[in-house]
C-alpha cells in the first residue's frame, strides 16, 4: 500500500509540473476534438448521433470517474491521480478489456486508435489532467 501511495504521489508531482508547461485544453483541441465533442448534452447528441465520430468527452470523463474506483471512500486526490493514469495508459494502449463505454457506444465507435507517438509526455499529462478537471461537476 505504501508503494501505491508513493507511485501516486510521483504521478501527481509529474502531472503538476506538466500542467504548468502545456495547456491540456489546447492539446484536446489539437488532437482529440477532431473526434470527440468537447461539450454537448445527451439530447443534442441524440439529434446528431449518426454523424458523431466518438463519444462526447463530457461522457467519457464522467464514465471514467464513475467506473474507476479503488475503494468506496477514496480520497479525491488519489482518485484523480488514478483516473489520470488510466487515461494516459488508454490513450496510448487502448484495448477492449479496458473500455468503459456503454455497449452501444463501443458497438458504434469501436476502440479509439492509439495515439502512441503522437503526443509528447507533457501533452499526454496535460490533456489527461484536463479531461478529469474540466468536467468536474458537468453532466452529459
Amino acid at each position: 500500500m505504501k508503494k501505491l501511495g508513493l507511485i501516486l504521489l510521483m504521478v501527481g508531482v509529474s502531472l503538476v509540473a506538466a500542467e504548468q508547461k502545456v495547456d491540456g485544453e489546447k492539446v484536446f483541441e489539437k488532437v482529440c476534438a477532431s473526434c470527440h465533442i468537447k461539450m454537448i448534452t445527451k439530447e443534442e447528441t441524440k439529434k446528431i448521433f449518426d454523424t458523431v465520430k466518438a463519444p462526447p468527452m463530457v461522457e467519457v470523463s464522467n464514465q471514467l470517474k464513475n467506473n474507476i474506483k479503488i475503494v468506496d471512500d477514496i480520497d479525491d486526490d488519489i482518485h484523480r491521480a488514478v483516473v489520470i493514469a488510466f487515461i494516459k495508459d488508454y490513450v496510448i494502449y487502448p484495448h477492449m478489456d479496458k473500455a468503459m463505454c456503454e455497449a452501444m457506444a463501443l458497438e458504434k465507435f469501436d476502440l479509439m486508435p492509439s495515439l502512441k507517438g503522437k503526443l509528447s509526455e507533457e501533452e499526454l499529462n496535460a490533456v489527461s489532467a484536463w479531461v478529469y478537471d474540466f468536467y468536474v461537476g458537468k453532466k452529459f
